[in-house]
């Protein structure tokens, strides 16, 4: 039976060397004239319009969809600079390639995203480390400023593209924060952690991730874990 696996971005699948913070930053800068406009604001596991939204309540500007059409716009502009630029700390994450590359090869695998990133900047990303094409399709910020409402939104996709109405039990969502966690659990379909961002083995499992590894580096192991 398929297995359907939903992928955070961000130091999950990879880390773009702070191209996203920067990006963000600048786009709003450019919109509303206010460096730093993200300092304090926490962005690990959050979406980019609820991240928007607070920064926006700063300067008491509201959030509505023009606003967010017009940074999203902004944005993925500053992003497609940014990501081409030299950092440290950019890279694919430990095994990702090599695991993608296994389950890409399934036929009992599904692979798609959910990331709190705007699609357009999702792709941005992972066109740079050559990662996109290996995902259908995905649930995005665009879709909801909530993380926990994308889970459905990622299943409905999925099954229009022919994965069918994938059980709970065989939905996986893979991500690097308890906010990656919340969100499988909220739905009821499996948190697969991996301790390659800022949470550490002790808080994914804390979180109530149902299993958690250190990185993505043990293929087999992975796969065992998720019984593929």
């Amino acid at each position: 039976m398929l297995h359907l696996m939903l992928f955070d971005v961000d130091a999950t699948l990879a880390l773009t060397g702070g191209a996203g913070g920067r990006a963000m930053a600048s786009a709003f800068e450019e919109l509303f004239g206010t460096p730093d406009a993200f300092a304090g604001i926490p962005m690990a596991g959050r979406t980019d319009p609820a991240i928007l939204a607070e920064a926006l309540a700063r300067i008491g500007q509201p959030a509505d969809a023009a606003v967010l059409e017009r940074f999203r716009d902004a944005y993925c502009r500053r992003l497609r600079e940014e990501i081409v630029r030299p950092a440290a700390g950019k890279r694919v994450m430990p095994g990702v390639r090599a695991l993608l590359d296994r389950l890409a090869s399934s036929a009992d695998v599904f692979l798609a995203l959910l990331t709190g990133n705007f699609a357009e900047g999702a792709r941005v990303k992972l066109e740079h480390f050559g990662l996109w094409s290996y995902f259908r399709c995905g649930a995005f910020g665009d879709d909801h400023h909530d993380r926990r409402a994308l889970v459905p939104i990622a299943r409905a996709r999925a099954d229009a593209l022919g994965a069918g109405a994938v059980p709970p039990e065989r939905v996986f969502v893979v991500g690097d924060t308890p906010l990656d966690v919340a969100c499988a659990l909220a739905a009821g379909v499996r948190a697969v952690g991996v301790a390659t961002g800022g949470s550490d083995v002790s808080t994914l499992m804390a979180s109530g991730a149902h299993v958690v590894f250190e990185d993505l580096s043990d293929t087999p192991a992975v796969l065992a874990a998720l019984g593929i």
